[in-house]
């Protein structure tokens, strides 16, 4: 495959985390790595030691009362779910609130939440002294309503301080976290709670969010969760803390088991004056739970994934600090909800003492917003992801530029790194970047999920980046690439996402999940004794010592196969991408089964913007276009206008679930929940029979 074009380059490279890092490995090891391939290649020959390694770095080794017996043992195979660090005693949340922080004046958290039409932003800010303070007395009230460790702490409501002090206090318990979007529907938070049964030992909630320039009432979703959850849950109580987001002066809530959160807090520094103790961190093993999140689950109820104490501290430690050299002097901002993996990642970057900004509202009621606050603050890592219900990062990206460039409004001087994540971001928006926002940053395209809470490959402060690309692999992290007889594929070749060493992300195990079985179903079924992650993927060749980058394809389900051509939806978004928003909106590409399942069409769904019909000249455009940037293979057998396009609630175009409609699967098969527009589906089941009728 073609090289391709670099676009950054870092000039202080020896000042970075990565090559400290890289020195002190060569100098305790006695080895010479020459650049970062060969550093990657020791961290995946080399899987204890670099672990143990991540764990001492710096002066910001990991906090904790005993320290291990055995990293790893490498004889128990990848399926079967190793341990790690046996013997070690942690506490996640202490490593947020570290004892060199917690007299600390230095801002620990920001807030900043969509203002009224007519008000101009405006900024809470709390020092990592004051966070420390709050999260003690609230994590004292919590212990005292009967919150103990493996009890679960549910969330509904907006990225914000309050959730931030309700994470750590509860998991500074050795308890539970588990989190939902404000813009959730009641069902889809129920689906996800109700899973917990008596283990849900309560739920933190707000009265309601901005959003879009509209204030939007939060109480009446939370009593529908709430009635669900009560008609199946036994006899122990379900306490309610309901937080005063929109500051409007609530009254203390009447319904028995509903505490204000600042009551509570009240309760908590009362007791906290009295003891006169510090507070005290409750010491888990690496593998204890930390928290919950979930899978899309647009074909079934959401998966429950309960991911590791040690295991996220160590990889965002090495995400954050070695990946990314982020440190306390930087300003960190990641937009996304609680409800999105990422809302983790943006908390866990406390731990490197950064001042990390919790946002809540619209990133495109005014473009401006978010730009001017990066400018006021001094962002030095600005991420985007999950934006709202049918904008991701890259799509973000993509809207931007149509239309605003901010580096025309503002300075945005001390940024030094944008980051984004959730869909891929394509070449020419690489571009757009580093023309329209700044010349000299580090575009980080991002990539991981859900299932890991983390990343497989990502942004490297000590390597350039190349149009398209991710610029590398993570350390500890051996990806490579697989056919679908499972063999590894050389460098430019399409196929399967996989890890074939353990990683210490691995989730620890699904919620009521008797005998593993569908965690092994998830990820080890397809390939034996190795993590299918589900993603279609190219490794690319090595460039100036990267080990090679990653270009993401789309989802391993949805790759097309017209007779035996295997490639990734993405490959036609991206040439869709290229018309303008005036005459293709969005568009939605699947396969459909053909010859009794022998082979299968590509069928390209398309929204026309508003006001226009999908015309025959249209129909020849788009094919040409594809058949030109890509390939005769790659040209849909059928385009198919339709009037909206589904998306989970997750901002994901909804692919599998079509491909079921379109075989004949009932509209009883898609869990509604899910989507953010499954009114739109009824449309795709009279599609689905007049094309099965075509392949009759």
């Amino acid at each position: 495959m073609a090289a391709s074009q670099m676009l950054w380059e870092p000039q202080n490279v020896e000042q970075t985390q990565m090559y400290a890092f890289k020195k002190h490995i060569e100098r305790k090891y006695s080895v010479s790595l020459d650049d970062y391939a060969a550093l990657h290649q020791w961290s995946i020959d080399n899987i204890p030691q670099f672990w143990e390694e991540v764990w001492e770095w710096t002066d910001r080794p990991v906090v904790a009362s005993r320290k291990w017996d055995k990293v790893i043992d490498l004889t128990v195979p990848m399926q079967a779910i190793p341990a790690w660090f046996e013997g070690a005693r942690l506490n996640w949340a202490e490593n947020m609130l570290r004892p060199e922080f917690r007299t600390s004046n230095k801002i620990a958290l920001i807030q900043v939440v969509e203002p009224e039409p007519s008000a101009p932003l405006s900024y809470t800010r709390m020092s990592y002294a004051s966070l420390y303070s709050i999260v003690h007395s609230t994590s004292l009230a919590l212990s005292a309503k009967g919150l103990k460790p493996g009890d679960i702490l549910g969330y509904y409501g907006p990225t914000s301080l309050a959730s931030v002090v309700f994470c750590l206090a509860a998991t500074s318990l050795g308890a539970i976290w588990s989190s939902a979007a404000s813009d959730f529907g009641s069902k889809g938070v129920l689906e996800r709670f109700e899973q917990f049964g008596d283990n849900l030992f309560g739920i933190v909630c707000v009265d309601g969010v901005r959003y879009n320039g509209k204030r939007i009432d939060q109480r009446k979703k939370v009593n529908d969760v709430l009635e669900g959850l009560r008609k199946n849950r036994g006899e122990r109580a379900l306490p309610v803390i309901l937080v005063d987001y929109l500051q409007e002066g609530l009254p203390e809530p009447s319904q028995e088991g509903w505490t204000s959160e600042l009551t509570l807090r009240s309760e908590g520094e009362e007791m906290k004056r009295k003891s006169g103790a510090e507070m005290e961190f409750y010491q888990t093993s690496f593998d204890h739970p930390l928290w919950v999140l979930f899978s899309s689950g647009t074909t079934g109820k959401p998966k429950p994934i309960v991911h590791r104490s040690g295991g996220m501290l160590l990889q965002s430690k090495k995400e954050h600090m070695i990946h990314g050299d982020l440190s306390e002097k930087d300003v960190f901002f990641y937009y996304t909800t609680p409800g999105w993996m990422m809302y983790n990642y943006l908390v866990s970057g406390m731990q490197t003492g950064a001042s990390v900004i919790v946002y809540d509202g619209s990133p495109l009621w005014k473009p401006e917003l978010l730009w001017q606050m990066a400018d006021e603050l001094a962002v030095s890592v600005f991420g985007t992801v999950r934006l709202c219900s049918f904008v991701q990062s890259a799509k973000y990206i993509d809207v931007l530029s149509k239309g605003y460039s901010p580096n025309q409004h503002f300075k945005l001087a001390a940024l030094r790194q944008v980051l984004s994540t959730g869909s891929p971001l394509k070449p020419e928006s690489f571009v757009w970047v580093y023309q329209n926002i700044k010349k000299n940053i580090l575009l980080g395209s991002i990539t991981g999920g859900t299932d890991i809470c983390s990343l497989f490959a990502g942004h490297n402060a000590m390597l350039p980046v190349y149009e398209g690309e991710i610029q590398s692999l993570g350390l500890g992290m051996a990806v490579e690439s697989y056919s679908d007889d499972g063999k590894s594929l050389p460098r430019g070749e399409q196929g399967d996402l996989v890890c074939t060493k353990p990683f210490p992300c691995m989730p620890v195990y699904f919620w009521n999940d008797e005998g593993n079985a569908r965690y092994q179903a998830s990820y080890f079924d397809k390939f034996e004794g190795v993590w299918a992650h589900g993603d279609f993927c190219i490794i690319t060749p090595s460039q100036k010592g990267n080990g090679g980058g990653l270009l993401m394809l789309g989802r391993s389900d949805g790759v097309l196969n017209p007779s035996g051509v295997r490639f990734g939806s993405s490959e036609i978004y991206e040439v869709m991408d290229t018309f303008p928003s005036s005459m293709i909106s969005d568009a939605l590409v699947v396969g459909q089964k053909t010859q009794g399942g022998a082979d299968e069409r590509v069928v390209l769904f398309v929204k026309v913007a508003s006001g226009q019909a999908l015309t025959d000249e249209m129909v020849k455009e788009i094919k040409l276009k594809i058949r030109s940037a890509r390939s005769a293979r790659h040209v849909p057998e059928r385009i198919v206008e339709v009037t909206d396009v589904p998306y989970t609630v997750n901002g994901k175009k909804v692919e599998i679930p079509i491909k079921k409609l379109l075989t004949g699967a009932p509209l009883s098969s898609i869990n509604f929940a899910t989507l953010s527009n499954p009114e739109c589906l009824e449309e795709y089941v009279q599609l689905g029979q007049r094309l099965r009728a075509e392949v009759a």
